[in-house]
């Protein structure tokens, strides 16, 4: 038997509503916003969560822009938060990492002032092997003026630096279905309450220890790292007996939500530097989609997070899928390796 909604608890909804209310931190639109990706975020749960029942595993036959073979799910998922926000009247218009160009809102539909940026699954190479995968998503405020008369012209409005976020947030689809959000005022965790059907507070005020005993990396790269990720990882090699004095663990799922979302629960350091390999395309991650909204949420959660040279929400994008160098977590950890990266 279903049990009642318990009225103590605070769904998503109610802190959204509090934050507009009592605190004034984001407004009337940008709440019915994030209401609506954390239902698509539910629907893609429950597609990820039928799995080989429900048809949605293995390849869809089709690359995305990056050039990457896209998964069913990738594919499913991008149409699942494209069909929920454009008809809302709180978007200007959307970006997805499958997607070439934004998605301007149909002349239908009433437009906001809002633009939402989002890797509709991210770790999608995990998908077939049931390991943790994740949505990612960011908001923008759209400037005033902005050219939205056709896809290609609305690229313009996207390109802000990731200081300019009015919020940002990640769904992690594992054991249990968790939505990580920050609005400006620290960062909280809601647990998808599947009898109900909402997303429940069950963590305030999340702050990543300083120091950490893990990292996490791709080890089969370290031919091509540079020499300061070289150094550090050396280092954290020689446990005890090396300059840093302590054992370290390495953790690596593959799947970057996975990664942070241990990082923001126990603390530690999430790499995937620049190498010989990425020189041309600048980094494997893509600023706008993974790299600005996890590193507002590192920053909110008392981390830091740096291409190794430059703070990844000063970075001004010169296009919409940019890729960009990613080290994120702990601060003191962060801070060391970019120091590194400066002698």
């Amino acid at each position: 038997m279903t049990q009642g909604i318990n009225m103590a608890e605070r769904t998503l909804a109610r802190y959204l509503t509090e934050e507009q209310r009592n605190r004034g931190v984001i407004t009337a639109d940008l709440k019915f916003l994030i209401e609506i990706v954390s239902r698509a975020c539910q629907a893609i749960s429950i597609a990820i969560g039928k799995g080989g029942l429900g048809g949605v595993l293995g390849e869809a036959g089709s690359d995305n822009v990056q050039g990457e073979a896209q998964k069913k799910l990738d594919v499913l998922s991008n149409e699942i938060l494209l069909e929920a926000n454009e008809w809302g009247g709180h978007l200007a218009a959307m970006a997805s990492e499958e997607m070439d160009l934004p998605h301007t809102i149909p002349n239908r539909y009433p437009q906001g002032e809002y633009l939402l940026l989002f890797d509709p699954l991210d770790g999608s190479s995990n998908i077939d092997v049931n390991v943790s995968i994740g949505t990612i998503f960011s908001v923008l405020k759209c400037p005033e003026g902005a050219d939205l008369s056709t896809a290609a012209a609305a690229e313009a409005a996207f390109l802000q630096p990731g200081t300019a976020q009015v919020a940002a947030g990640y769904a992690v689809y594992g054991p249990t279905t968790v939505l990580v959000l920050t609005v400006g005022d620290g960062v909280v965790v809601f647990t998808l309450d599947r009898e109900q059907g909402q997303f429940v507070l069950t963590q305030e005020n999340v702050q990543i220890p300083a120091d950490t005993q893990e990292f996490a990396i791709n080890m089969a790269n370290q031919r091509f790292w540079e020499a300061p990720v070289q150094r550090y990882v050396h280092e954290m090699q020689q446990g005890k007996t090396g300059p840093l004095g302590k054992d370290y663990n390495m953790r690596w799922v593959a799947s970057m939500v996975a990664d942070v979302h241990r990082i923001m629960t126990r603390g530690g350091i999430f790499m995937y530097p620049i190498d010989s390999k990425l020189q041309g395309q600048g980094g494997k991650l893509r600023l706008m989609y993974e790299a600005n909204p996890m590193a507002l949420l590192i920053e909110q959660a008392g981390g830091a997070a740096s291409t190794g040279l430059q703070r990844i929400l000063e970075i001004k994008p010169g296009k919409l899928h940019q890729r960009v160098p990613v080290i994120l977590g702990s601060k003191n950890e962060v801070d060391r390796i970019t120091g590194y990266h400066r002698t």
